[in-house]
């Protein structure tokens, strides 16, 4: 199944990001780009691509213990960028990004220690991806709408293994399934 490790906004912030985004999709060209839905929106902590069913309780026990070692902590969502010339806007983030950036490196080396082929490692930057483009997308105006919204704060307080579903009917504008597989409490005695 195709995995990945995320923290998950909740409903009243995505209700704030949402009238922001409400407002970038009245912007000339806004029915070019591709917009994500609110089920989808999440922080990426640690994305593993395929991962065979017999390698995902290990790597579940190993995501646990990174939950376990990792305090909850303040989070908001806050101004926004692009990445590839526009081809992917995201909402950016605010808050304990030191502690953020642990839990994903945290992700990342369970999975690694569970077998899951993890390529080269990169340095974690924070987003939440609204849009995407096929091409090259002038994302300008979009980023600096962007740039002034600041969410409200949430104190993070777990670690969620994700399945994604990528779509299979071939209807233009049909959005990736994103489930829970598991949750696992943030600092908890274990």
């Amino acid at each position: 199944m195709r995995l990945f490790a995320a923290v998950l906004p909740p409903t009243d912030v995505t209700d704030e990001l949402a009238a922001r985004i409400a407002e970038l999709k009245k912007l000339p060209g806004a029915a070019d780009l591709r917009w994500t839905s609110r089920p989808g929106w999440h922080f990426t902590l640690a994305f593993y691509g395929e991962v065979d069913d017999e390698v995902v309780p290990d790597l579940s026990g190993r995501l646990e213990r990174a939950a376990h070692r990792t305090a909850p902590f303040p989070l908001a969502l806050r101004g926004g960028g692009q990445f590839g010339h526009g081809r992917a806007l995201w909402a950016g983030a605010h808050g304990d990004l030191d502690t953020l950036s642990r839990l994903a490196d945290r992700a990342e080396a369970a999975a690694r220690k569970a077998g899951v082929p993890m390529g080269d490692h990169r340095r974690y930057k924070p987003h939440l991806t609204v849009a995407r483009s096929r091409d090259a997308f002038a994302v300008r105006p979009y980023v600096e709408a962007l740039h002034t919204f600041t969410g409200s704060t949430w104190t993070v307080r777990e670690l969620v293994l994700v399945r994604s579903d990528l779509p299979t009917s071939g209807v233009p504008g049909e959005q990736p399934r994103y489930t829970p597989v598991a949750r696992w409490p943030l600092g908890a005695a274990g």
